[in-house]
């Protein structure tokens, strides 16, 4: 008999983790709600809840804010925007859905522009989220890539990485003192009471997303998790992984931080066209290199909440 979800779960679980209950420290695995393109006319109350009775362990959204028509730097590197990113469903909506609609699969962002949220209504709604989901809600955090995203919020561009170390700083705030108050450069909170707290404490774990040498050198210093990306097909390189997890436990030793209390979680892309054996592959490849904790995002190959669905199925199966 193939093992529950609370097995799965169980066995998952690593050491004790720094800022939260417990963090998850391998076998987890999980998939992206269905949010962007065609997509997000799925049925992702259904998707949710049939994902975790089928074994799921985690959930993701992600977030767009619109897709530029003439867009000055393009996704990837490139010069254009997918069309899937011209409609989107609202990441924090879509993760409040899923949380009714289960029970013990991990809630993630991966990633939530960060930039472009002003911090005192970022954490009530994070918040809000672990309360409903009774502690579940994993964010990740990124600086993003588009300038007309960051115009479309209002958002400083060129100051995007100051903008996330001082967003950290009021959330940590924001989550761990009552009365709150806090100074910054750009975001200042008057003496105040915000007296609703995650159920994780002191505070739900930080991840952040990055592969710039900056991005991991930060996330050596402060944060909780990295979230990586890889690709498939001819993306899942492990020297690659293993160079940039090494920037990050530099960077933490010099921090005076343990690394190995910073856990990785792998955001797996699915190219359009790519055949379900190749990423039962990259699972693998992943799983016996010690990446355990992955997510597929199968945006470019399912449209539909059934065929999302045999997809979940098969992969977890191929994975017990």
């Amino acid at each position: 008999m193939p093992p529950s979800n609370s097995d799965r779960r169980n066995r998952a679980r690593g050491a004790p983790f720094v800022h939260g209950p417990l963090y998850y420290a391998g076998g987890v695995l999980g998939f992206a709600l269905p949010q962007f393109g065609e997509s997000a006319h799925a049925d992702l109350a259904r998707f949710a809840s049939t994902a975790e009775q089928l074994g799921a362990e985690s959930l993701w959204v992600g977030d767009r804010l619109l897709a530029a028509a003439d867009p000055s730097v393009g996704y990837g590197g490139g010069d254009t925007v997918p069309l899937n990113f011209r409609s989107s469903l609202d990441p924090f909506v879509a993760l409040t859905v899923a949380a009714t609609e289960t029970t013990s699969a991990l809630l993630g962002f991966s990633v939530l522009v960060a930039p472009w949220y002003p911090p005192v209504q970022l954490a009530r709604q994070l918040t809000s989220i672990d309360v409903v989901s009774r502690g579940r809600v994993l964010p990740g955090f990124g600086i993003g890539w588009s300038p007309e995203e960051y115009r479309g919020a209002g958002a400083s561009f060129e100051h995007r990485g100051t903008q996330l170390d001082e967003m950290l700083d009021a959330l940590d705030a924001l989550w761990t003192t009552d009365p709150v108050s806090f100074h910054g450069d750009r975001y200042r909170i008057p003496p105040s009471w915000v007296s609703l707290k995650p159920v994780q404490q002191p505070r739900p774990p930080i991840y952040l997303g990055a592969s710039s040498s900056a991005g991991l050198r930060r996330i050596g210093r402060r944060a909780d998790g990295w979230l990586a990306v890889v690709g498939v097909p001819g993306n899942v390189r492990i020297d690659k992984l293993d160079a940039q997890r090494r920037v990050i436990d530099d960077a933490a030793q010099a921090a005076g931080r343990d690394p190995a209390a910073i856990a990785t979680h792998v955001r797996l892309n699915v190219a359009e066209g790519t055949p379900i054996e190749a990423v039962e592959d990259a699972l693998k490849v992943l799983r016996d290199n010690a990446y355990r904790d992955v997510f597929v995002d199968t945006l470019y190959v399912v449209e539909d909440t059934d065929t999302a669905l045999e997809w979940v199925e098969r992969l977890l199966a191929a994975d017990s």
